[in-house]
């Protein structure tokens, strides 16, 4: 099978015994959906499908699809895999859908934000953030890139490259928020680290300083008592002399 070309079968029947039969036999069931037609259930070969994609726009591939037995005339649509589902386990194909475009209209797809180069400022020691991997954009389907490739060898640290600066070709727009950073260079964690462990002595000379007076309380504490047994053995003293004056008497 050609890329961007696939031919299925109308599927008449629907419910889960009938997608179960017709799994039986090596074919998954999907619907065409979109435009001005009906849904249309459909009977799909999941290796033709595959081999229908390109392997590097994979679902944003334009396809023509030819539906056999179709039960409306003319069974050619122009569309593009809208979703799939697969099987948790095996990975295999279970079910596919797909949205009938036209080559004038804009469509939405997604695309993947690959970066080259690398960063001056991860030269000089700072981290890469990739965050934005996948980019939602807009335009006629012909259009769609396989990949958005962006170059991040001029960035120093605390630079960004941000969702308008980049050059997406003409008819081409972004849809996430054009302040967002598709990518950053920041300093390493280690740096904020060092920079909270030289405050910390600041803290720890406060609980120094505080340490003599603890240390003077203890022996204060001890001394009084100490007085105590003191105090008692003195007045035990004259108790005892007292007692030895009467025996005298």
């Amino acid at each position: 099978m050609e890329v961007g070309k696939l031919t299925v079968e109308y599927r008449k029947g629907t419910g889960k015994s009938t997608t179960r039969k017709l799994r039986s036999t090596g074919k998954i069931p999907g619907v065409c959906y979109g435009g001005d037609g009906e849904p249309m259930p459909l009977s799909i070969d999941p290796l033709l499908l595959i081999k229908a994609l390109d392997p590097i726009k994979k679902g944003n591939t334009v396809i023509n699809l030819t539906v056999e037995n179709a039960p409306t005339a003319g069974g050619e649509f122009i569309v593009m895999v809208r979703d799939v589902q697969k099987d948790p386990l095996r990975g295999d194909l279970t079910h596919a859908d797909f949205i009938r475009v036209a080559l004038d209209k804009d469509v939405h797809a997604v695309v993947p934000v690959i970066l080259t180069g690398k960063a001056q400022g991860v030269k000089d020691g700072g981290i890469l953030h990739h965050n934005i991997r996948n980019l939602e954009i807009a335009c006629t389907p012909d259009k769609i890139p396989a990949k958005i490739e962006l170059d991040v060898s001029a960035l120093n640290m605390g630079d960004a490259i941000h969702v308008s600066d980049l050059k997406l070709g003409e008819g081409i727009r972004a849809l996430a928020e054009s302040d967002s950073a598709v990518c950053s260079v920041t300093a390493p964690r280690a740096e904020k680290v060092e920079a909270a462990a030289e405050a910390a002595p600041v803290e720890g000379a406060a609980a120094a300083a505080g340490a003599p007076a603890a240390a003077g309380a203890a022996p204060a504490a001890g001394d009084k008592a100490g007085a105590k047994p003191a105090a008692g053995a003195a007045a035990a003293a004259p108790a005892a002399k007292g007692g030895g004056d009467k025996k005298a008497k």
